[in-house]
């Protein structure tokens, strides 16, 4: 599985980038929100999701990584394939798609070509928790030093603590000290898990 891509743009249309890194050119399908993000630049990093089929091996790519995971959810409903959550995600913002779901707008999704009522109800029915979870734990990493309570976040679920668990820990002791290093936010964790 490829995570990115990063190179040079050889060629950008509306349905599909062609990025070009170590001499070889990769088709890359894209939404018209990564077409718009795309556009202008001459060297980019594009997110992927490699879709294998009997008869072809497909690339996807994003601007970022919100909307990469949305795609994921997406074509995890049944009935929706990579094309139709590309269409999902080029007719609405991925701010918009995640929105609707957790709010349950069905009349929001239907409006989306090739989306019928049972699809869209389909997608609200599906997402909707896994959406909700995602967003309460980007709300909990979602203030200032991120990338500290993220790495010690990383490294107390590889040593064996549950995601929940230690999510609690840190927090408590982020409240308590908001100048934690990664370092030092994993050794109090360990002593109070």
């Amino acid at each position: 599985m490829y995570d990115f891509i990063k190179g040079k743009l050889a060629e950008l249309n509306p349905a599909y980038a062609v990025v070009e890194a170590g001499g070889i050119g990769y088709v890359i399908n894209v939404s018209l929100n990564t077409f718009a993000a795309l556009e202008g630049k001459s060297d980019v990093m594009v997110y992927l999701h490699q879709v294998v089929r009997e008869d072809a091996h497909l690339l996807y790519g994003f601007a970022t990584v919100s909307e990469r995971e949305l795609f994921r959810h997406l074509i995890s409903v049944s009935g929706v394939g990579a094309n139709t959550a590309r269409v999902i995600l080029s007719s609405l913002s991925a701010d918009e798609i995640a929105q609707a779901i957790m709010q349950g707008d069905v009349n929001t999704l239907k409006q989306i070509k090739g989306i019928g009522l049972k699809t869209a109800q389909r997608i609200v029915i599906d997402l909707k928790d896994k959406l909700g979870k995602s967003a309460l734990e980007q709300d909990i990493f979602a203030s200032s030093n991120n990338t500290v309570k993220q790495e010690a976040l990383s490294a107390l679920v590889m040593l064996g603590f549950t995601k929940s668990l230690a999510e609690k820990s840190i927090e408590q002791l982020f409240k308590k000290n908001p100048s934690h290093t990664v370092e030092s936010l994993i050794k109090d964790a360990l002593k109070g898990l």
